[in-house]
């Protein structure tokens, strides 16, 4: 087994607890992840825009602060679905209104996020708007079942499922008002907390 691949295979709280103790740093994980996603992401369609030098930028920053100001998190990747806004990141809201648009700062989650010491690295397909109980946007078009690409992954958080099944995320964000994050984690099989 690689070293990129023990590091996918592991868990966010694992990956945490050896952030916290330097074993790996946030660039380490930011590495599997680029190679992981370049693997998988093309026939996934989970992970429509990347920001792997933005993330970089703020690991280094990151890592100059003592382990014990690095927060919760402490320097742990996370996806962020396309309905965020994360400063200088293309967020398209998957409507193509917005597929130009990069927002002059993040919203309040994506700021505590970071503030707790959490790294964006890419951005997860979602419906126009969130609307819709499939992951499909004229923007990007389809995100699939990474299970069997035939199938659904399910909407509106289907980029952040299918990312975290498909092992280019270990943490992911969604939204959730009808189901969103509970029927993609069911068709993907994985966790979504509402």
């Amino acid at each position: 087994m690689t070293a990129h691949q023990d590091l996918i295979n592991a868990t966010a709280s694992d990956l945490i607890a050896r952030l916290r103790t330097e074993e790996i740093t946030p660039l380490d994980l930011l590495d599997a992840l680029e190679v992981r996603i370049s693997a998988v992401n093309p026939a996934l369609n989970a992970m429509p825009t990347l920001c792997f030098e933005r993330a970089r930028a703020h690991a280094k920053a990151l890592m100059a602060k003592p382990v014990s100001e690095r927060g919760l998190l402490a320097g742990m990747p996370v996806a962020i679905k396309d309905l965020e806004d994360v400063e200088g990141v293309r967020t398209t809201r998957g409507s193509p209104i917005f597929k130009d648009h990069i927002p002059a700062q993040s919203d309040l989650m994506v700021r505590n996020i970071e503030g707790a010491g959490g790294i964006i690295y890419a951005k997860t397909n979602t419906p126009e708007f969130g609307a819709g109980a499939n992951t499909f946007n004229e923007v990007f078009g389809a995100t699939v079942n990474p299970w069997d690409t035939s199938k659904s992954c399910a909407g509106s958080s289907g980029g952040s499922a299918v990312a975290l099944a498909s092992g280019m995320a270990w943490l992911a964000s969604g939204s959730d008002l009808g189901g969103s994050l509970r029927n993609p984690a069911s068709f993907c099989s994985v966790v979504g907390l509402r």
